[in-house]
């Protein structure tokens, strides 16, 4: 008989987790609680269709080209990816724009016209050590199942010439206060610490590879980033896999040291192994019976990373005319992080905005899909502050029409959804988008991995090692399933079969002989 695997969760690992396994052969069931896949990859209803409402930044397609070759499809048989010209728009409060684009000679280009040829030769340099850093930590990092400290030493020192383009000790704000000299190139890199949920000052400046993941190059999904999740979950569907949504998972069961079942609701269901595709705090708070609490340590899921106030809505453009990714950056970056780091919505803040229907030439007809996406501190409560949306609502269009974005209409506050709301769709985490904190240098090396503390009881998402985004997520659900299939050979020394024992044919000379 197969193994039999409980995968609780159907976001980008879990999905991932069981493309894999169910190719294997494994016997993979998800249980998803919600109504869909993707997990936070979700959407919500709109006038002019379902609108994005959680991930819309696509790099790194290599990731998914392999993970669907590996579940016996076609990246292209299933979604449609377009690449964008433009990675993204940027404005200022006074008035200046600047432009990204996925050739980085044009990149260049506009970085010398916007701030001058000194810019210009500080971003060529900049773009070196990013593309110098990726490639460096790209296979003994980010695909490394379970990379170590030691490691990642004896990396460095085998490239001393990393040492430098590291910026070791140093943040990523200070590193690109070095790097920069003027002060609006220093806070649209610096925005890639939000990317992981950390603040500038706070995460290391290894962090600006995420430059060269973005240059090279950013897709769109025809149809919304959720069209990626329901791929991956038809994938998993042609190979074997199971999944049931409105699944309450309420414990997991271990007999003799190790995972033995999953109870659903009143239901026991016995297992061989549990891929756990949520933030690896909710096992830690108990939510899934006290005995997976030791599976991760209080130091892997605290302190918590950032939220967000999250717009999604239908609506006419008016003024300046998007492209797909728009970054509107408020009047001071300081500001913003410090009414973050204490707990409040911020007064200035960093908005982008999504155009989901825009990007590729054409001006959409009537009402078109937007997400806004304003930083927001983790919340442990689940009902939002009426005045603080307001306030929210209030910030965000009036800074965008400042800035000259406006709206055929407002959307009200059920177009929101807050860090208490967050909270409530996905409990234990304070809201948090991203798990552990990125702050410090040692963070990436206190994130869960793949494999607890459990046996049988395993992590994946974007909680998990290597972190938070896509395509990281889709890796750690390939970490899991490569743990998974590799501790299932070990500890049997043989391949369960339907019936017990097996068949021999005797030989005339030993037919009348003992059974060996």
């Amino acid at each position: 008989m197969p193994d039999r695997i409980a995968i609780i969760g159907a976001g980008i690992g879990g999905l991932a987790a069981a493309m894999r396994l169910a190719r294997a052969g494994c016997d993979v069931t998800v249980l998803e609680r919600h109504d869909a896949p993707g997990g936070k990859m979700r959407t919500v209803p709109s006038v002019a269709g379902p609108v994005d409402a959680g991930p819309t930044v696509l790099t790194m397609r290599d990731v998914f080209e392999e993970l669907f070759d590996a579940g016996g499809a076609s990246l292209t048989d299933h979604v449609t990816l377009r690449p964008l010209d433009t990675l993204a728009r940027h404005y200022w409060d006074d008035g200046a724009t600047l432009d990204l684009f996925s050739d980085y000679r044009r990149s260049l280009d506009a970085v010398g016209v916007f701030a001058g040829a000194r810019a210009a030769r500080q971003f060529a340099r900049f773009h070196r050590r990013a593309e110098r850093l990726f490639a460096a930590f790209e296979g003994p990092m980010m695909r490394a199942e379970a990379p170590t400290l030691s490691g990642m030493v004896a990396n460095v020192m085998m490239r001393p010439w990393l040492v430098p383009a590291m910026s070791p000790g140093r943040t990523l704000a200070r590193s690109l206060r070095a790097q920069f000299t003027d002060p609006r190139l220093r806070q649209l890199f610096g925005r890639y610490a939000t990317y992981v949920g950390g603040h500038p000052d706070a995460v290391p400046a290894l962090l600006s590879l995420i430059w060269h993941a973005e240059s090279r190059g950013v897709w769109s999904v025809e149809g919304g980033m959720h069209n990626l999740a329901r791929a991956m979950e038809g994938v998993a569907k042609g190979a074997g896999a199971r999944f049931q949504y409105g699944a309450d998972v309420t414990r997991i069961e271990m007999q003799n040291g190790r995972v033995d079942a999953v109870h659903v609701g009143e239901e026991r269901r016995s297992v061989d192994a549990v891929l756990f595709n949520g933030d690896p705090r909710a096992l830690r708070e108990g939510l899934l019976g006290q005995s997976a609490v030791a599976s991760v340590p209080e130091t892997g899921v605290a302190p918590r990373s950032l939220s967000a106030f999250v717009w999604s809505f239908a609506a006419r453009p008016g003024g300046i005319a998007p492209h797909h990714h728009n970054v509107f950056f408020g009047h001071d970056a300081e500001t913003e992080f410090e009414d973050l780091a204490m707990g409040v919505m911020p007064r200035d803040p960093t908005l982008y905005v999504c155009a989901q229907d825009r990007g590729h030439g054409a001006t959409p007809a009537g009402a078109e899909r937007f997400e806004i996406i304003m930083n927001g501190p983790p919340r442990s409560g689940t009902t939002p502050d009426p005045e603080e949306q307001a306030l929210c609502r209030e910030t965000t269009f009036s800074r965008l029409a400042k800035m000259g974005l406006t709206f055929s209409d407002r959307p009200e506050a059920s177009a929101l959804t807050t860090p208490e709301q967050f909270n409530h769709l996905f409990p234990a985490t304070d809201g948090s988008l991203y798990g552990l904190s990125p702050h410090g240098m040692m963070a990436a090396f206190r994130r869960p991995r793949a494999r607890t503390e459990i046996p049988g009881l395993y992590l994946c998402g974007g909680g998990a090692h290597p972190g938070a985004g896509i395509p990281m997520a889709a890796m750690s659900g390939g970490h899991a399933a490569a743990a998974i299939m590799r501790d299932r050979v070990s500890t049997s020394p043989s391949r369960r079969t339907a019936m017990g024992g097996g068949i021999s044919t005797a030989s005339p000379k030993t037919v009348h002989g003992p059974s060996r």
